[in-house]
């Protein structure tokens, strides 16, 4: 579901850019201009957290804090100008989660919002394609279209190892170390008879990202990369 931000902030500039900038980080946001219309939202509105300014038109942000303590449970995180103890110490007082003195980075911001509501940012997939072979290092998986690949637990490690160090001519007994399983231990004399069992489950095409560097190792040197 859409974490839903109440903003309640009068400076245009400010306000468009917190707005524009949580918008992309993923919030549902609503913006109030003055300390009456943001009260009534934070009130009837169903939002998972209020971004506050405190020097705020019609009600100040700690009328707004104290007021909210009396009608309802939202998580507050004040972003003011007003940086002096007293202010900060009242906010909290009052209710307030958190306090950011302006000026301030949204991507603070953004990163304490996630904290307070127990939010992770999801980290994207890890997964090499190439020649119609898709290497997911997350799943432990490799696919070729639809169909998964019949390779073993040290093939696997094999194939891995290689696809996360494009380019790069890694000597067989570097491979044989970084690709140990402890399932089918692996070593410098098997590297040999794994990458050919694995060359040919890849097929022909694909099998030739797999460069051989004479005297040193192998290289994984796709066509067509995509990562």
């Amino acid at each position: 579901m859409t974490t839903r931000v109440l903003v309640v902030e009068d400076d245009p500039g400010v306000a468009a850019g917190l707005v524009r900038g949580l918008v992309a980080a993923g919030f549902l946001v609503e913006l109030a201009t003055n300390g009456r219309a943001g009260l009534e939202s934070a009130i009837r509105g169903a939002f998972d957290l209020v971004v506050l300014d405190l020097m705020l038109p019609e009600r100040s942000g700690l009328e707004i804090l104290e007021d909210l303590g009396r009608r309802r449970r939202i998580p507050v995180i004040v972003l003011t100008a007003r940086t002096d103890l007293p202010d900060r110490l009242r906010s909290f007082e009052l209710g307030a989660i958190d306090y950011l003195p302006k000026p301030f980075f949204l991507e603070e911001l953004v990163a304490r919002i996630r904290l307070h509501l127990g939010l992770r940012a999801e980290a994207p997939r890890r997964r090499v394609r190439f020649s119609g072979v898709t290497v997911d290092l997350d799943a432990r998986v490799a696919r070729q279209g639809e169909a998964t690949l019949p390779l073993t637990r040290a093939e696997l490690d094999v194939l891995a190892y290689l696809v996360e160090r494009p380019g790069r001519a890694i000597p067989r007994e570097q491979l044989a170390e970084g690709a140990q399983s402890s399932l089918e231990p692996c070593d410098a004399r098997t590297i040999d008879s794994h990458v050919a069992r694995i060359r040919k489950k890849l097929g022909e095409g694909a099998a030739a990202a797999i460069v051989t560097v004479w005297g040193i190792g192998y290289r994984f040197e796709p066509p067509e990369a995509e990562t």
